[in-house]
């Protein structure tokens, strides 16, 4: 109770014109955290004052950054283990009231009507070709070639409603579906591209990276072999590393979503949101995993 009379007593003082009170004020609202963002929305809708409006705005912002900040930090130095996890948590930057149990459930949709569909005795190209299907011809998904550097494209719940996505985007709620149905399908980090590869342990005598094959989510899942992945490296003249064959780490993809943002962003000139993508960025490249 005390709590948030103390908070209402702040509220009442945003329209402070001294620029310090209202400093300070900003201040003691944004340690308060996620709990004074119902108050100030409540404050908002009441006001006509559009100095007190845009004020509310910048601090409710403010707070949603920084707890997409807290939120992306623990998911990395907690082992960075759920791709979907921090993939919505980039979500939470655009989207911070996104209800993400239906994103879920969107995905566990796909999945179920995949697993419907699923045959003990089918090969790892079969199994591919049943979520091609399911996915792209049942679902609709596919790369949105007209329009490829709308930020939207990065948003895992925009690509779920509209089916329409980048490579990135696609390839994790692909892959996301594949491992939940015990399909080894993972990302990898190809420049200008990114893909899928289907991991088999098996094949690591004759093949360092353990890849059966590759899959472009961005085209319908189409299924190609190493030789593809070189003679693309050779158009843009660039030496065969290993990082560009073999499957990368959460951390990895999820940097590249940042870069994409960032990117689509400089488009906009949106110089805010590229300045706090960069903030974001530097959390994934900063910290050592403890």
């Amino acid at each position: 109770m005390e709590n948030s009379t103390e908070i209402n007593a702040l509220v009442k003082l945003l329209d402070d014109p001294d620029p310090e009170v209202f400093e300070q004020v900003a201040k003691r609202l944004l340690e308060h955290g996620t709990s004074v963002i119902h108050f100030l929305e409540t404050e908002w809708e009441k006001s006509l004052d559009t100095l007190l409006q845009e004020r509310i705005e910048n601090i409710v912002h403010q707070i949603q950054f920084n707890t997409v900040k807290e939120d992306l930090n623990l998911w990395y130095q907690s082992g960075a283990f759920d791709l979907l996890q921090g993939a919505l948590v980039m979500n939470r930057y655009q989207y911070p009231d996104l209800d993400e149990q239906k994103v879920i459930l969107q995905i566990e949709e796909i999945k179920r009507e995949i697993w419907l569909g699923l045959q003990y005795e089918m090969s790892s190209v079969e199994k591919i070709k049943l979520i091609n299907h399911v996915f792209y011809n049942i679902h609709g998904f596919r790369g949105n070639t007209k329009n490829h550097h709308d930020p939207q494209n990065s948003y895992i719940n925009q690509v779920l409603e509209t089916k329409k996505g980048n490579q990135i985007s696609l390839a994790i709620i692909y892959s996301t579906i594949a491992q939940k149905l015990d399909i080894p399908v993972y990302g990898v980090n190809l420049p200008q591209h990114f893909i899928l590869g289907y991991i088999d342990e098996g094949k690591r005598e004759e093949n360092e990276f353990g890849v059966l094959f590759y899959i472009n989510a961005f085209n319908k899942g189409a299924i190609f072999g190493k030789h593809d992945v070189d003679q693309f490296l050779r158009q843009l003249n660039l030496q065969p590393l290993p990082g560009f064959y073999a499957p990368c780490s959460n951390v990895e993809i999820i940097r590249r979503i940042i870069r994409n943002l960032i990117s689509a962003y400089e488009n906009l000139g949106s110089a805010d949101k590229v300045d706090e993508l960069k903030q974001l960025q530097e959390i994934l490249s900063n910290n050592e995993i403890i």
